[in-house]
């Protein structure tokens, strides 16, 4: 599947147990219930985000490394996307080019992944 076109925010593949990983038995590696929400997944985050909108550090103009991100796997993460998007997310995957997790809507989290190329910055907490 390629991963550089896709509006994963309203795509309905997006919303399949296993996201990333299509065909692979319980979805995430290491995950045996599978993609959030299934028994013994990873679930969304209990608590809304910090109520805060962190200042934006200098923006880079090529993509981000999946190996910083990363360390940002399992905490809440304020990113901003070249569309001008910015939104508070709390990644649980990092893939080579994507990144899987909960993006706050607001009221609640939302299953979300995105392409590391549209992202411009990003800090956790």
């Amino acid at each position: 599947m390629n991963f550089d076109h896709i509006d994963y925010y309203s795509d309905p593949r997006f919303l399949d147990p296993q996201f990333p990983f299509p065909g692979l038995p319980g979805g995430f590696p290491g995950s045996p219930g599978g993609f959030p929400g299934s028994p013994g997944g990873q679930q969304a985050p209990t608590a809304p985000p910090p109520a805060f909108i962190p200042q934006q550090q200098t923006a880079t103009p090529f993509a981000v490394d999946p190996g910083a991100i990363s360390l940002c796997l399992f905490r809440n993460t304020y990113i901003w996307l070249r569309n001008g998007s910015s939104f508070w997310y709390f990644p649980i995957f990092v893939g080579r080019r994507s990144v899987a997790g909960f993006r706050w809507n607001g009221r609640f989290w939302t299953i979300f992944g995105i392409d590391t190329r549209r992202i411009v910055s990003f800090t956790c907490f």
